[in-house]
C-alpha cells in the first residue's frame, strides 16, 4: 500500500544563477592573480632602494641588466653596445610602445647606467624605467655611500 505525503512534492532542479556568479568570480581572481605573477627575467643584480617605488610588472617588456663590472645583459644573454641598439631597433619596429626597463647593481658605475640608457633612447624608446628595490616599511632609506 502507497501512502502519499499532504505536501505536494516539488520537482528538483538545478540554479544556474548563483553558479555563473561563482564562476564570473573565479575567473575574475584567477585574471588578477594571473597579472601579478610575471616574472622578470634579467641578470642578478643588488639593486639600490628607493622610497618612491612601485613595482611596475608587465609581461611584455624588455630588461636590460648592468652588472657592477659594467657588462650589459639584455634579458639574460650578455650583450655588447652596438648589438644592444640593433636589437632594441627591431624590437621597437615590432612595439614602439614597450617600456624598458633597467636594472644596475648598486655598485655599478653611473657612466655605465647612462650608457644603456643612452642606447636605449637612441634605439627610439619613450617609456624607459630603471628598477630598484623598494624600501621595506619602518626602515630608513640607505644614506648614499660616502665618495672614495
Amino acid at each position: 500500500m502507497k501512502l502519499h505525503s499532504p505536501i505536494p512534492q516539488k520537482k528538483t532542479r538545478l540554479e544556474i544563477i548563483p553558479l555563473i556568479d561563482v564562476m564570473f568570480f573565479l575567473l575574475a581572481s584567477f585574471m588578477m592573480v594571473s597579472l601579478t605573477m610575471t616574472k622578470q627575467q634579467t641578470i642578478k643584480v643588488n639593486l639600490p632602494s628607493a622610497a618612491a617605488s612601485q613595482p611596475d610588472f608587465k609581461p611584455d617588456m624588455i630588461n636590460i641588466g648592468v652588472s657592477a663590472s659594467g657588462d650589459i645583459h639584455l634579458d639574460t644573454q650578455m650583450i655588447s653596445l652596438p648589438d644592444l641598439e640593433k636589437k632594441l631597433a627591431t624590437r621597437r619596429a615590432q612595439d614602439p610602445n614597450t617600456p624598458v626597463y633597467i636594472s644596475g647593481d648598486s655598485e655599478t658605475r653611473h657612466a655605465d647606467m647612462v650608457r644603456a640608457l643612452d642606447a636605449v633612447r637612441r634605439a627610439g624608446f619613450a617609456k624607459i624605467a630603471f628598477n630598484v628595490r623598494p624600501v621595506t616599511p619602518g626602515a630608513a632609506a640607505p644614506s648614499p655611500a660616502p665618495a672614495k
